[in-house]
């Protein structure tokens, strides 16, 4: 995650009338009326509840129009069905070290992951094993991304020094289509759309163009980007989120063609901690108090016109884009509404009213804030969001609220 390492914690919204104070470092704001039920949905997605193996959980899940697949910590896969939850194939493998997490690559058929020094790729229709990679010892794969039939990874020298090699492998074979030395800085994204990759190194941000890997494009020396956020067809520079400092570079968002600074609003001065970004350019943001992230606030912008859209009080949480929602979960420190799956309209925000209305899902074991939960949102239009927990591995596919 960006930080592909797992946020924990849960995000919180004001709920009227109804909120324990908030924890040091945020500050108070109205908040919207929660309607506490999920809407009925119908099609091949189900509710469901599945037990992962330790591997799993200790992996990284995540999900397509059709299916849910998770690789293990030992770089095999899992795939599940949408419906049950129960397993439909499997593909073992038996690596040790660190991961590079999963991308998924639906229009291939193919999912992809890299453990230690070996990059693997199983079919999402049959789990066969597609191809691998290996490479030399004393090198490790760091980060992974797809697009276009491309996959993007990204290696390093174990333990990592500032320079990396990016590798784009062709995703139905695996066949090499090049390899670059990139500068690059430890948990930044790799992002690529549109015929391009980006890579960031905390100060710059390269594009390269997907087929020959030659650099086409980089960000101005007086722009600067400790953090890069991504999301549909978007690039934004923020302060870092590790950054122990009290200040922190106004955010930019990035032309992807030139990479110059494009107008972007920004009226706060808290850390950025983390964010994503939807298909139509709503960023949202946490930011917190530079000393403790725990608690601070969700920002929308509107990247293409250029505002401030919403705000509200929340603690910590991973978040994400479904069905025109920004999702998260609701407080930790709410005692009587924590542990749940909380959506609000990207547009209209906490506020919104009828449709636009943020919602609320029951309250389920695997949305609990010890479980570190993460959300995976299937691509299509599934109307289901699937709740991955770590402490007590398993999976919940739930309406989407």
């Amino acid at each position: 995650m960006k930080r592909r390492i797992v946020v924990v914690g849960a995000a919180l919204v004001m709920l009227a009338g109804c909120a324990d104070t908030p924890a040091s470092g945020g500050s108070r704001s109205s908040g919207p009326t929660v309607e506490t039920t999920s809407r009925s949905v119908s099609g091949p997605w189900r509710a469901w509840a599945a037990s992962l193996s330790s591997g799993e959980a200790h992996g990284s899940c995540g999900a397509t129009a059709h299916q849910v697949v998770c690789a293990t910590d030992s770089g095999g896969f899992v795939g599940r069905s949408r419906a049950d939850g129960r397993i439909t194939w499997t593909l073992s493998a038996g690596d040790h070290g660190k991961s590079a997490g999963l991308a998924v690559d639906a229009a291939d058929e193919r999912a992809v992951t890299g453990v230690a020094g070996r990059l693997r790729a199983a079919n999402l229709r049959t789990g066969a094993q597609a191809w691998t990679h290996q490479l030399r010892t004393g090198r490790a794969y760091l980060a992974l991304a797809a697009a276009d039939g491309i996959v993007y990874a990204l290696d390093a020298p174990d333990p990592f020094t500032d320079t990396a090699v990016l590798d784009a492998v062709r995703a139905s074979d695996g066949t090499p289509l090049w390899h670059r030395t990139v500068a690059w800085s430890t948990g930044e994204p790799l992002a690529a759309f549109r015929g391009r990759v980006y890579t960031a190194d905390g100060t710059r941000v390269t594009a390269r163009d997907a087929r020959t890997g030659d650099i086409v494009a980089t960000s101005p020396t007086g722009v600067e980007c400790p953090h890069l956020v991504t999301g549909g067809h978007y690039l934004v520079c923020t302060g870092s989120p590790f950054s122990a400092g009290d200040t922190f570079p106004p955010m930019r968002r990035l032309d992807p063609a030139t990479l110059r600074a494009l107008p972007t609003p920004r009226n706060t001065i808290d850390k950025p901690v983390h964010g994503v970004i939807s298909d139509d350019g709503i960023l949202v943001l946490y930011e917190a108090g530079a000393e403790d992230t725990s608690a601070g606030n969700w920002f929308a912008y509107d990247l293409e016109n250029d505002r401030k859209l919403w705000s509200t009080y929340a603690t910590e949480a991973d978040a994400a884009v479904a069905g025109g929602r920004f999702v998260t979960f609701t407080p930790v420190n709410d005692r009587a509404r924590r542990g749940r799956v909380l959506s609000i309209d990207l547009h209209a925000g906490p506020q919104g009213t009828g449709t636009a209305a943020p919602r609320m899902s029951a309250a389920y074991a695997q949305t609990r804030g010890g479980e570190h939960p993460v959300l995976v949102a299937p691509g299509g239009d599934t109307g289901h969001i699937v709740v991955m927990a770590r402490a007590h591995g398993s999976l919940r596919s739930l309406p989407l609220p």
